[in-house]
């Protein structure tokens, strides 16, 4: 089964859980907010017995006024003055239910906003803490699927979910209670069609849940889609997959779109089947309460009908109040569901074991010398597919070693696990005499800075990709840095000098210019160790040559670890180590290696193996010394 599928399938599984320990572990983030949420859930009860209290303003206007003033049993002044005291009566609860309502949406959103933060900071602290290997097994679209649709589920259960649902069940309750005190015959009627009713409602809760669930799956894979195609837009136009792309991307949309519309059929046929029961109940009520107010219990019975006029009227306005909650309900039982959807995908994310952490008593912390060994280490990505067997080798501190191999050789392999963004299978990785996992992990990493042939800028300014939050770092060192490596000068050519703006990922910004603010970030951190994995593989001789330059400045007085293909740029290091298929093939310097006429020899060659590159090449051999650049 495919990577895709198997996440496909995941999701669909996790679709179909329910769990009451992780609704009740949801409501735990509503405890700090427990003083808005009790007054928000007061007002929604107040509110439905407001709600409630609407028809009989109707029943009295009518028994009470209209009926007595035409039949002339009391004085039309005084009808029409009762009338308007009960018009204000109605106004005045209509008005009360306007504060309520407006204090109540204000404390239920408060509290949905403040969970949702809480939610998504302590998600976004979770993510951050994670080792490099969950970031390799899950796309970033479906990460960030995580951080705001799942959040967004549960914005709605907090702002209208639950207490809506226990406001709907009292306002049910209190209607078929005063239902049945005013008259529990045509109660009986009207209840006739509330077992039509919760059937359309389970029919409706099992399908709208599944479709929902569909619905959010392919949601998530609409959004890893655009994460990846939208990064990685020049690739697809420089290879022309502009068509290909719209067609993987019309198969999932498609996908998107079916599954909405098998959703809104069960909508599209659920609502207007309750207005249809209700129509149903209320004609019921006409029929049996009209025979009831025209005396028909005193025709077909001989006792006297004690159903009014305005209690007739009162039962249909109660009979639309009954059905409107109970709609409700079924189309909050939906909110709930997707709620409990993304709380089982948020828990489950937040469950997540962080593999690798700080020791409870970390042996070491602080700046380091810079002693790096490593120890019989064997590691793989997956299983035994061993990337590194058995690899050995010291570096002292202030040295610069090269690691040169083919690609797939295991070079940035030795850099990952020295900074341990993964951990070793076998053997041990060791600094400054200590196991890397036995070190304080944001101390280890302080100690390091790296240095990659993709530069990663933040939007930002140049000072703050320098700086990179660390506001201790003074701006006086952030120009002295630059300075070192030369970047000052085109930096202060820009529109805004160190404040100019730095669009996404450094659009804007050549890759020399990205390679030289990312050495004065180097510098101003002043590491203990560096790492230059392929700094100078994408750029021109010209910036090659300032970059070089620049290398030599912030090796200066560290230890030191360039990956390089080409050859020329690590002549001048301490020891060069070769790899072959993970393993170390051949140590020493550059001349000792050509001497040995090995792999490293062969490698070199292949790079001086044209016309006056060859002479260069054999005149390094006798014991020349190629300078950097060449």
């Amino acid at each position: 089964m495919s990577t895709e599928a198997k996440q496909f399938h995941e999701e669909e599984a996790i679709g179909k859980t329910y769990d009451r320990h992780v609704a009740r572990r949801l409501f735990r983030y509503l405890r700090p907010y427990v003083g808005s949420l009790v007054p928000a859930l007061l007002l929604t009860l107040s509110l439905n017995a407001l709600g409630v209290l609407q028809p009989k303003f109707t029943q009295w206007a009518i028994d009470w006024s209209i009926v007595p003033a035409r039949e002339g049993q009391v004085a039309f002044a005084v009808a029409a003055t009762l009338l308007i005291w009960i018009a204000l009566g109605a106004l005045t609860a209509r008005l009360i239910q306007f504060l309520f309502s407006y204090v109540q949406t204000v404390l239920l959103n408060s509290v949905g906003q403040r969970v949702m933060y809480d939610l998504r900071s302590e998600l976004y602290d979770k993510l951050q803490h994670q080792e490099v290997a969950y970031f390799d097994r899950n796309p970033v679209g479906r990460i960030m699927t995580r951080l705001t649709s799942d959040v967004d589920a549960l914005n709605e259960l907090f702002t209208s979910g639950v207490t809506e649902v226990l406001g709907d069940i009292v306002m049910i309750v209190a209607i078929i209670t005063i239902m049945l005190w005013m008259d529990w015959r045509l109660t009986l009627v009207t209840l006739v069609t509330v077992p039509m009713l919760f059937a359309a409602t389970t029919w409706f809760r099992k399908h709208a849940r599944r479709g929902y669930d569909a619905v959010r799956t392919r949601l998530a894979r609409i959004n890893g889609f655009l994460q990846e195609h939208l990064s990685g837009a020049q690739t697809v136009q420089l290879f022309n997959r502009e068509r290909k792309a719209l067609q993987q991307f019309h198969h999932i949309n498609d996908d998107h779109r079916q599954a909405n519309i098998e959703t809104i059929f069960y909508y599209a046929v659920f609502f207007p089947l309750v207005e249809l029961i209700g129509a149903v109940g209320i004609a019921l009520i006409v029929w049996y309460g009209g025979y009831r107010v025209m005396g028909g219990d005193a025709i077909t019975t001989g006792a006297s009908s004690a159903l009014t006029l305005g209690a007739l009227v009162a039962f249909i306005q109660y009979s639309q109040a009954l059905f409107q909650p109970i709609r409700d309900i079924s189309d909050k039982y939906n909110v709930l569901q997707a709620a409990m959807v993304a709380s089982h995908r948020i828990f489950k994310t937040l469950d997540l074991p962080i593999a690798i952490t700080t020791p409870v008593n970390p042996k070491r912390a602080g700046r380091a010398a810079g002693r790096i060994e490593f120890e019989n280490v064997w590691f793989a990505y997956k299983d035994e597919d061993w990337v590194l067997k058995d690899v050995s080798f010291q570096i002292e501190p202030g040295q610069s070693v090269a690691f040169v191999g083919h690609t797939g050789s295991g070079k940035t392999t030795i850099t990952n696990l020295l900074m341990r963004f993964y951990d070793v299978q076998r053997g041990r990785v060791l600094l400054d005499g200590v196991d890397v996992r036995e070190w304080d992990l944001q101390s280890l990493r302080e100690n390091f800075a790296v240095v990659l042939q993709d530069v990663f800028l933040f939007s930002g300014t140049i000072a703050s990709n320098i700086r990179l939050g660390h506001e201790e770092i003074a701006d006086e060192r952030i120009a002295w840095a630059a300075g070192e490596v030369h970047a000052d000068e085109f930096i202060r050519r820009l529109p805004d000098g160190y404040e100019t703006e730095v669009r996404e990922r450094g659009a804007g910004l050549s890759v020399g210019q990205k390679q030289l603010v990312s050495f004065a970030r180097a510098l101003a951190f002043d590491p203990s160790l560096l790492i230059l994995d392929e700094a100078t593989s994408s750029i021109d001789t010209e910036t090659e040559q300032l970059i070089q330059q620049a290398i030599e400045r912030v090796m200066r007085d560290r230890t030191s670890l360039v990956i390089a293909h080409r050859l020329s740029t690590i002549q001048r290091a301490d020891s060069i180590i070769v790899l072959h298929h993970g393993e170390v093939r051949e140590v020493g310097s550059h001349q000792e290696l050509l001497q040995k006429r090995g792999l490293y020899y062969r490698l070199y060659r292949l790079q001086y193996a044209d016309g006056e590159r060859e002479e260069n090449f054999k005149g390094d051999l006798l014991g020349g010394q190629l300078q950097y650049g060449d």
